[in-house]
Formats: structure tokens, sequence, C-alpha cells
């Protein structure tokens, strides 16, 4: 080995380092990754070659994260602690596999959901289907707001429109958008096995251009509730065209507002990451809606039109 080869890591390369530990150990919680990582830093030596007050303070962090962390896998689910003071040292679940197992266990499924959910899983793109917490969630909201009329952007297969659909009365009426016609054929066969296609105006088409047509027609103001799972990069466009739709009191439900986690990750800067990190950014200054982002699935927003 050269000399220029045993070189130790410079203070900048330890900070980077230290950086990606901190992100995969408080994403994952997992111990093989976190050992895979925290064996370089876990000596006094260690701490003291870094040289920045930053970098000592993410060798902190990591060293409470292995501390709250299980290393066991049938282990009680661990917790992440709040890095800032102000927030009283809050300790927050952070959902382990063994944990959501249990939520999914503990969520009410009717049987057509769980066909469609089965049959989907074998599908191209199937990780795009909402999850049975999200899907009870988005009929509680519907049957909560007593909702007749409501629109869901971004289709697939029909797993969250079905949901909505069964939630709905019988005299009640979901507009669903979706481009892929394809899976569009499975969603309305769905419909037709669930009772439900009475209920369904599906649209095939850009889920934009549906909603100005809606506009045009003069159909503002007259709906209750939407969904939005459609083209992340357009949330911004589609939530102002629904905001013309809803009525006030009424809600805008969008989905995947967490992204893998990538939108808190400052070395994730992809165009999707972006527009989504954006989109939360804007819906915080927006007084026009109130808002809860609700950590379920991959993140949703909940607004509620002022």
């Amino acid at each position: 080995m050269t000399k220029s080869a045993a070189k130790k890591p410079t203070p900048p390369d330890l900070y980077l380092f230290l950086q990606m530990a901190n992100i995969f150990a408080i994403n994952r919680c997992s111990s093989s990754v976190y050992q895979r990582f925290i064996v370089q830093f876990n000596s006094t030596q260690r701490f003291n070659s870094l040289s920045s007050h930053v970098s000592k303070s993410r060798f902190i962090k990591l060293n409470n994260l292995r501390r709250n962390c299980s290393l066991s896998s049938d282990a009680a689910a661990p917790f992440i602690v709040a890095d800032d003071e102000k927030y009283g040292n809050k300790q927050v679940i952070s959902i382990t596999p063994r944990l959501y197992d249990y939520i999914l266990a503990n969520a009410r499924e009717p049987p057509i959901l769980r066909q469609l959910r089965e049959e989907t899983a074998n599908m191209r793109g199937s990780q795009m289907q909402v999850s049975p917490d999200q899907a009870q969630l988005l009929a509680m909201l519907v049957q909560i707001l007593g909702a007749a009329r409501c629109i869901e952007l971004g289709v697939y297969t029909g797993y969250s429109s079905l949901a909505i659909a069964l939630a709905l009365p019988e005299s009640g009426c979901l507009v669903a958008c979706e481009r892929d016609a394809k899976s569009l054929e499975v969603a309305k066969r769905y419909y037709e096995l669930a009772g439900v296609s009475h209920k369904v105006s599906v649209k095939h088409g850009l889920a934009a251009d549906v909603l100005k047509s809606m506009i045009s027609n003069g159909e503002t103001c007259s709906y209750d509730f939407a969904f939005v799972d459609a083209e992340k990069r357009m949330n911004q466009e589609y939530f102002e065209l629904l905001l013309q739709l809803v009525r006030v009191g009424g809600v805008i439900v969008i989905d995947n507002v967490l992204w893998h986690g990538k939108v808190a990750d400052p070395l994730v800067n992809d165009v999707k990451t972006v527009s989504i990190r954006n989109f939360n950014r804007n819906l915080m200054a927006d007084d026009r809606v109130s808002i809860s982002l609700v950590p379920i699935g991959d993140g949703m927003t909940i607004c509620r039109k002022r």
C-alpha cells in the first residue's frame, strides 16, 4: 500500500461519511447498516480527529441513535429523539418491518380490496398502489366529511379509488383520472365486481386536462374531497386547479410528500425530489388551506380549504 493510500480521511471526508451514516441509520434504523459505519467512529481518538463542531455533533447524534435503535429484529420498535431541544426531546416511533406488520394487521381491508391488492402485486409498478392503512384513512376522511362528490388523480389499478367509492353514499360520485389505459381496465373491472361502477366516472387522459375541462364546465366549488397520486412534478398545478373545484371546508390529500425520505436528504436533488420538496414548502406558506402532514405510507398531506 502506498503512503497516499494509507492516509487518513480529511475532516470533510469524515463529515460526509457521518452524513451518510446518519441518513442511512435514521431512515432504516438498521443494525447492519449502522454497525458498518459506527465501527469507524467508536473511539475517542476518532471523535477528537473531527475538526468541526458540525462533524462532532453528527457523531454524537449517531451514537445516540445506536442507543435508541434495537439491534435485534425481534426487539420492540425503536424510537428517534427530536434533535432540536425546543421540541422537548420528543420521542417518535420509527416504523420497523415488525411494527408495520402490526399496523397492517390492524387495518380493516374489505375482501374485494384485498383481492385487488393481491392481483396488483404481480403487475408492473405495483409499488404505486397505496397501502391498506392509507386506503382506510382516505375512506374515513370521506365518511367524516360526509362527502358526496370526490376526485382522484392517478388511479393506477383502482385500490384507493375503490376504497373511496365504497365509502361514498349510493348517490355519490367519484371522478377518477388515469392516463394508463391498461391499468384503468383493471380498475374498471373491480368497480364492477364491487358494485360501485355507478359511483365512478372514469376519465382516461391527463389529469390537468381533465381538471381544466371540469372548471370550464362550471364545476367550481362543487367537490368535497380530492386525492392526488399522479405525476409528482405536477403537484403544484394539480393543487391550484383542485382549489378551484373543491368547496370551502373540503379536503385535498396529496400522496408521496415524504418521497421515501428523500425530501429530508440534502444530498438528493433530482427533479422529482426537488419538486416535492418545493411543493411542501409552498404548502407551509399557503394560508388558503389548513394542513397536516401525516407520516403514513410514503407521507400524505391533508389540506382543508379555508
